[in-house]
């Protein structure tokens, strides 16, 4: 999933990860790193629209974030882990 996020000519960065869902119990997320050059010139939702007519609705993100940089570990992966962790603690401040 994330190699076709790449293909997207906006994306520098990405990582998808699921995360709880009140409703669903757990929804697919994808944390994505813009270029320099697209950076307030995409809004998620066309990003999003993007997503599902390359990936299907099945496999598509439901909820994407942009940020300025992803979290890696030593060795310079995508410390997805920590993304995951982030949004338990969201979850969990909102109750």
């Amino acid at each position: 999933m994330e190699a076709k996020l790449y293909e997207h000519p906006a994306v520098a960065e990405c990582a998808v990860v699921g995360v709880p869902d009140p409703v669903v119990g757990e929804v697919i997320k994808a944390f994505v790193v813009l270029k320099p050059e697209y950076r307030e010139k995409i809004s998620e939702e066309e990003f999003l629209k993007w997503a599902r007519e390359k990936l299907g609705p099945l496999k598509c993100p439901r909820i994407v974030e942009f940020r300025s940089y992803l979290p890696k570990t030593p060795i310079g992966k995508v410390f997805r882990r920590k993304l995951r962790e982030e949004e338990l603690r969201k979850l969990k401040e909102k109750k």
